[in-house]
């Protein structure tokens, strides 16, 4: 869309809406500029020295005679398909026990990425979401292709197109965290996608050894270097422990106190 003719005071402020809609899961590119100049259309006098903002520089318009006929401020927006939001997975397992789940997750509407895909570039004064840098830095990605490879299952889609993906476990605060982080594993063991369909299924391997009982939240966020944003909620609870043991005390007589001693071992420091 293009806005002309708008009129602003000294200092005063601006908002440019900006609307996204994306049609499908990939990454959205656009640009926004902004084009500054004088009512009257006359230049002004600005000294662009060498000791100036270097994007100043570049950005700005001189004349033949030095003068400044306008400013440009150029925003890249880089939008990111987000799907709905899945159905809860749920990871019951007692205490003091080990699971070992495995989680069929459905990737819907994911489209191939023929060509890399040049890395996001943040707008000015941009700062990451919580999480976000930990998914980029985490290691944990899955490769979907057609190439034969000794890390990589091969997928008789058809499709020379290779699918790259990344998978982090957020969780709600830093409590949460401290409480699952240690008790909880996912690795993917298997990836396959259908072409005709665009549906690829992630296969991970959770693993569960909770040590009391508890019931906690924790969302697996996948990422599609092609685009596309996807969120599964995990639900992990842990019940009650089986008994250690039935104490039997037999007592020595009415009124009279008897004494059984047993051993308690604490798991931690």
């Amino acid at each position: 869309f293009h806005l002309a003719g708008i009129r602003l005071a000294p200092k005063e402020k601006m908002e440019i809406p900006v609307l996204f809609m994306p049609a499908e899961m990939k990454i959205y590119k656009a640009v926004v500029i902004i084009h500054v100049m004088r009512e009257n259309g006359e230049n002004w006098p600005y000294e662009v020295t060498a000791g100036s903002n270097t994007d100043l520089n570049r950005n700005v318009i001189v004349a033949e005679n030095g003068e400044t006929q306008g400013i440009l401020w150029i925003y890249p927006i880089n939008g990111t398909p987000e799907a709905p939001q899945q159905k809860s997975v749920v990871i019951r397992c007692q205490a003091r026990q080990r699971l070992e789940q495995r989680v069929e997750l459905l990737l819907i509407g994911v489209m191939p990425a023929a060509t890399p895909v040049p890395d996001a570039t943040a707008l000015p004064g941009d700062t990451a979401q919580p999480g976000a840098t930990a998914l980029a830095d985490a290691g944990n990605s899955a490769t979907v292709g057609t190439e034969e490879s000794s890390n990589t299952p091969e997928v008789t889609d058809g499709s020379s197109a290779t699918l790259e993906f990344l998978y982090e476990l957020q969780y709600q605060s830093d409590e949460i965290r401290s409480q699952l982080e240690s008790l909880v594993g996912m690795q993917l063991v298997e990836k396959e996608w259908d072409k005709e369909s665009r549906i690829v299924t992630l296969i991970f391997n959770v693993v569960f050894a909770p040590s009391k009982p508890l019931r906690n939240e924790a969302t697996l966020v996948i990422q599609c270097a092609a685009g596309g944003l996807w969120k599964f909620p995990l639900v992990f609870i842990a019940t009650e422990p089986e008994v250690d043991d039935v104490i039997n005390i037999e007592a020595v007589g009415l009124n009279k106190e008897s004494i059984v001693g047993f051993k308690l071992t604490s798991q931690t420091r």
